[in-house]
Order: C-alpha cells, then structure tokens, then sequence
C-alpha cells in the first residue's frame, strides 16, 4: 500500500530517527520506495475533528514558544514550572480526545469488522501512555 497521505509522514517519527534499531534505515527506505511501512494505517478525520486537533496542537505550540521565551528572558523559576504544567495539561488533554475519537471510530471499526488484533495493538498503546 502506497502512502498517500500529505501531511507529514512517519519519516520523523522516533522509531525512524532511531539508529540503534538494525531495520530503521531498511524502512525508511521500503517508504521512499512506496513500499508499506509502519505507517501503512490511516485516519481519514472529519473536517470538524481535524480543526479541533490542529488548534489544540497550535495552542501547545504557543505555549511551548512562551516558556522558551521566559527561560530567554531569565523569569524565575516557579513561573516557567506553572506554565510547564499547563503545557503538559494541554497535551494530556489532546491526547484524551485523540484516544476518545479512535476508541469510537478505528478501534470500533476494527471489532466490527473481526480484526482482533486491533485490541492488543490498543493495549500496546495504553501500556506506553501510562508510563
């Protein structure tokens, strides 16, 4: 299955980046071949979720950028701390509708249809999130 998608692709994903995996630079390549990779799945969003998702992440992204600039402009301690835990509410946040609208479509989606691997694929996820 070739990757169509336009947005940016698992290139940069941390499972590429990694060197010390013997089969990363082999799937980098199989993907710029067109060859499946492990971003073979897709998720076709709604508009109305995709706007949701992207300006949740643009607000993060602001965020983010404010506590550069108050560590640049030497703010004290305790006040880049508070914004660093609104930042890491916002992500969690994000990833609470993010799992909520792939419990109700995908996964969903996936059961119907008698693919059960999907639910260890799941659980995988879950494991890595509540680390």
């Amino acid at each position: 299955m070739e990757h169509t998608d336009k947005r940016k692709c698992c290139s940069g994903m941390a499972e590429h980046a990694e060197a010390a995996k013997p089969d990363a630079a082999e799937k980098k390549a199989e993907h710029k071949e067109g060859k499946p990779c492990c971003c073979h799945k897709k998720k076709e969003r709604s508009e109305k979720e995709y706007k949701d998702l992207i300006h949740r992440l643009n607000r993060i992204e602001g965020q983010i950028r404010g506590i550069r600039n108050m560590v640049e402009q030497d703010a004290y301690c305790p006040d880049i701390l508070i914004q660093v835990a609104a930042a890491n509410a916002a992500l969690n946040s994000f990833n609470k509708v993010l799992l909520g609208n792939h419990l109700r479509t995908c996964v969903a989606n996936d059961i119907r249809e008698g693919h059960d691997e999907t639910i260890d694929e799941l659980l995988k996820v879950l494991q890595r999130l509540m680390k």
